[in-house]
């Protein structure tokens, strides 16, 4: 069954009945809590001496006043007998769980979000000291506050959260903890909505993504010992290497003309024509950097990523002046003012990560940033499931991807807890358009690599 809409004459839009449901009813729902809102003077008002989340009021409904349904006009019975079924659509946050997943070689931070329906979302945190401090506060200040709340309120979710506890540092581990708690609400957005992220986030330019291969751990090795690692990796038809020092950053310009021959190296490996790209990861000093800078724009280099120590903007602005290849940095830029005092110093390309810098809410609003300063935004990550999956969702749906998205594991470490894992085919990955993130847990094996946090299951009473 179809329903059939004209909003020019003569032009009609047939829109599946099932669909047609679930719009009746959250526009129902929305003109109920308008309503509401109305009666009660305001959104979000405080309750019990505190602001609600959930972004209701303090006032009760009488016990004997019935739900009024709005007023509709043609087929207003059938309807509401619709309306009726859509509201089970939409449930408020019933349990917070905060746990790491061993992986036998590691583990990741990763955070649960369950309504009063039965659905859940997963989110996932930066996984720096192993993500302690982060499930640290998840558990803690902010499960507790996400009890009852909207779970489709995640901007004001994550704003609310950002400035009540803004005391806590607004970078490194609370910003973690916001994008645990943001990509588990946008998963669960998805599940509600039936849809996937990339839809939600306003369409997808492309489901297909070519990724790049982020070969790192190459300041010990010698010039034939890195040739041998990116071969590796062009087995898998990367549309892009990049070469990765992960040097001691307190020992500055300490083997230039060691990293300028790995660099030539794999030039001559890869030929004049392969994208290539070269991250200092913060080892140099302004003079080392402009000149392994020009060095890279001689090789025709991609872009040069973290030349110098992140929080020096000074120094990332000469070595910017100083060459004309691009610079790279953010994935130490957890908030929007950091990202924009990087295009202030002369980024060309910026790198947040969405485990890092408040999740999908965070990075939409750093997309727009850049987009109004003309900088290319080309997210950083590392994370090899819930993170790389939502990193992906977030690059379908950002119009200008001029890059290819990170990848640095291919060891299909997804595969231990998901039944279809996101996995690259001829070079690209293939999102499907299953609801949320599109993951399906195998329950049994999440459950065997669980490893709870000290206080990290709040439920509601």
């Amino acid at each position: 069954m179809q329903h059939a809409f004209s909003c020019v004459p003569g032009h009609h839009l047939r829109v599946p009945a099932q669909v047609f449901e679930q719009i009746g009813g959250l526009l129902c729902i929305s003109m109920r809590r308008c309503l509401a809102s109305r009666r009660e003077g305001c959104v979000g008002g405080r309750r019990n001496g505190r602001y609600d989340l959930a972004g209701h009021g303090s006032r009760q409904r009488p016990a004997q006043q019935k739900e009024r349904e709005p007023a509709l006009t043609a087929g207003s019975r059938s309807v509401r007998r619709r309306w009726r079924g859509a509201r089970c659509l939409l449930g408020a946050i019933r349990r917070v769980e905060a746990f790491h997943i061993d992986w036998g070689r590691g583990r990741s931070a990763w955070v649960r979000v369950w309504d009063d329906a039965g659905r859940s979302g997963l989110g996932e945190a930066s996984p720096m000291a192993g993500g302690d401090a982060a499930l640290t506060i998840v558990a803690g200040p902010c499960a507790a506050a996400l009890l009852g709340a909207d779970p489709l309120d995640h901007a004001v979710i994550h704003d609310r959260l950002f400035h009540r506890l803004a005391k806590l540092g607004p970078d490194g581990a609370f910003a973690a903890a916001l994008a645990a708690i943001d990509i588990a609400l946008w998963d669960l957005k998805g599940q509600t909505l039936g849809q996937p992220i990339y839809k939600l986030l306003g369409g997808a330019w492309r489901t297909e993504l070519p990724f790049y291969a982020s070969v790192g751990g190459n300041a010990g090795r010698g010039p034939d010992e890195v040739c041998r690692a990116v071969e590796r990796w062009l087995a898998l038809s990367p549309a892009l290497v990049k070469i990765r020092l992960d040097a001691d950053r307190t020992r500055r310009d300490q083997d230039l003309e060691g990293d300028a021959e790995r660099i030539r190296a794999v030039r001559r490996l890869l030929g004049d024509g392969f994208p290539l790209a070269f991250d200092a990861n913060n080892n140099y000093s302004v003079q080392g950097a402009i000149r392994i800078g020009r060095l890279l724009e001689d090789l025709g280099c991609a872009w040069f990523e973290e030349p110098v120590q992140h929080y020096h903007l000074d120094a990332f602005e000469k070595v910017a002046s100083a060459l004309d290849i691009p610079v790279a940095a953010g994935e130490q830029e957890y908030t929007l003012q950091g990202v924009r005092r990087l295009i202030d110093a002369g980024v060309a390309i910026v790198q947040p990560d969405i485990v890092k810098t408040g999740g999908f809410t965070g990075m939409v609003r750093m997309a727009a940033l850049t987009g109004a300063y003309g900088v290319d935004l080309v997210p950083h990550q590392t994370q090899p499931a819930v993170g790389h999956t939502a990193n992906l969702h977030f690059v379908a749906a950002l119009a200008h991807a001029h890059h290819p998205c990170e990848w640095n594991d291919p060891s299909r470490t997804q595969d231990a807890v998901f039944r279809d894992p996101v996995r690259p085919h001829d070079g690209r990955f293939r999102l499907n358009d299953l609801p949320g993130l599109g993951l399906q847990v195998d329950e049994g094996a999440l459950q065997a690599r669980l490893r709870p946090w000290p206080g990290g299951n709040t439920a509601a009473r």
